[in-house]
């Protein structure tokens, strides 16, 4: 069984004028919320930007990413932004000697974008691999970024599809629930868009000690990072931000499938961390592997449970062998039972949280919130999660999902109705001015990523035993 850590969501309150002066202080609530949730009383906590979330978020260049291509950029009525800025606060608050002065979390939700020049493109993701589709009774959104989906498609639909206008006929008169359903058996990354009222936590404790800890001084850990793309990838980034060393491993089968992409966006995750490349289909390759396991103080992955231990590689067996290693797993829907199964990448996860759903509720056109936004929102709620853990003890198996942390984020203060959605939007939309609405920008590429596989043979040499 696992333990849920989650603080009752503050209502939003009533009165316009009252919520737009407490709306500048959102980021700072949340702050405290997570730290709550973490047990963690810092001896100081450092405050976050104080700014209304329509601005933040029109400021970060998030706004320009929703709406139609031909349209206007959409503000959106959730505080992503300040939520953002507030865990960053919470992570700089338990690591005062963290180099974090320079970041802002609200930055941080748009770098991919600027970095690879995305644009808002409505019903289509800004990275162009999700849509949000129209079934006979809802809306629905599906993510094919690799070519191996398309094969997928006829077995789901049970019928031809070699395009989107095929896959946007096939649903259009078919139930939600049952395309969902049918599609995540046969492997496929999709999900409903609708807004859930039943709270969720943002982090879930599998095995190990509960919370809450006492904070201590430890030295810097040793991170090893077995997770790809970019919630894993800004997790350890922010670790490494913190002081720890950071350890990427890659298969040399199967690469982190971020390496065919923006280059400049990958060096901006990665540069300085110890690249190490196993061939973990050999008993060799995999007992190089545990043995970088069992130095490691803080383990992030990204894989199915099943695929773990079928290389010989159990996190609770682990964690007794080292009882103060902070086991960090980053899933789409988690590691419980069928979820586990369940595929998710950051635009649909986004949409399963209810991003999109909250957006129509409020008035506006249906279409994708920022770019890929459960992916940095997850990274960012890791690095906390994981930093809390190794200051305070560790000894746990934490386990974050996209959906789950976003969904916490869209119901983080969420108006209690549809009224009240059309009310945040309209009170968000006076508060804007003239120019707050500006492109995403990334922070400055400063330095290239270590080549693959570049440190294995002195890792291994210096922390792979005898293997």
């Amino acid at each position: 069984m696992s333990a849920v850590l989650a603080a009752p969501a503050e209502a939003a309150p009533d009165a316009a004028g009252d919520a737009a002066g407490k709306a500048v202080d959102t980021a700072a609530r949340y702050r405290d919320h997570l730290l709550t949730t973490l047990g963690a009383a810092p001896a100081a906590r450092v405050v976050p930007p104080a700014e209304h979330p329509a601005r933040a978020w029109a400021r970060s260049g998030l706004m320009t990413l929703c709406g139609a291509a031909d349209g206007a950029p959409q503000l959106s009525a959730l505080p992503l932004t300040a939520l953002a800025d507030g865990a960053l606060a919470a992570l700089a608050s338990l690591a005062p000697q963290a180099e974090l002065a320079d970041l802002r979390g609200a930055a941080l939700l748009a770098e991919r974008a600027a970095l690879m020049g995305l644009q808002r493109r409505g019903a289509i993701s800004a990275g162009g691999a999700c849509r949000l589709l129209r079934a006979g009774d809802g809306l629905l959104a599906l993510s094919l970024p690799r070519d191996d989906d398309w094969s997928l498609l006829p077995a789901w639909l049970e019928a031809p599809a070699t395009d989107w206008a095929s896959v946007e006929a096939a649903v259009r008169e078919r139930d939600v629930d049952e395309l969902v359903e049918r599609g995540r058996l046969l492997g496929l990354a999709l999900a409903p868009s609708r807004v859930e009222a039943t709270p969720v936590p943002w982090l879930r404790v599998h095995a190990g000690r509960s919370w809450p800890g006492v904070l201590a001084v430890r030295p810097a850990p040793l991170v090893v990072d077995l997770s790809s793309l970019w919630a894993g990838p800004l997790c350890s980034q922010l670790l490494q931000r913190c002081g720890a060393e950071v350890i990427k491993v890659e298969s040399t089968a199967r690469p982190d499938g971020a390496r065919r992409g923006s280059a400049p966006f990958f060096d901006l995750l990665h540069a300085g961390k110890r690249s190490v490349a196993l061939d973990l289909h050999s008993a060799r390759g995999r007992a190089q592997l545990l043995a970088l396991l069992r130095r490691a103080d803080i383990v992030i992955e990204a894989s199915r449970p099943r695929a773990l231990r079928q290389m010989g590689i159990d996190a609770e067996a682990l964690l007794r062998e080292k009882p103060d290693q902070s086991w960090i797993a980053i899933h789409g829907y988690g590691r419980q039972e069928p979820q586990a199964q369940w595929i998710a990448y950051g635009d649909d996860a986004g949409v399963a949280a209810g991003l999109s759903a909250a957006q129509q509720l409020a008035g506006a056109e249906p279409c994708f919130i920022g770019d890929a936004i459960a992916d940095p929102l997850t990274g960012l709620h890791a690095a906390l999660a994981a930093w809390a853990s190794h200051a305070s003890g560790g000894g746990r198996l934490i386990a974050l999902s996209l959906h789950e942390v976003a969904r916490q984020a869209a119901q983080f203060e969420a108006p209690r109705d549809a009224a009240g959605w059309r009310a945040r939007r309209r009170d968000w939309q006076a508060e804007l001015r003239s120019g707050d609405v500006r492109a995403p920008q990334a922070r400055c590429v400063r330095a290239a990523a270590a080549p693959f596989g570049a440190d294995t043979d002195a890792v291994l040499a210096r922390l792979g035993g005898a293997c």
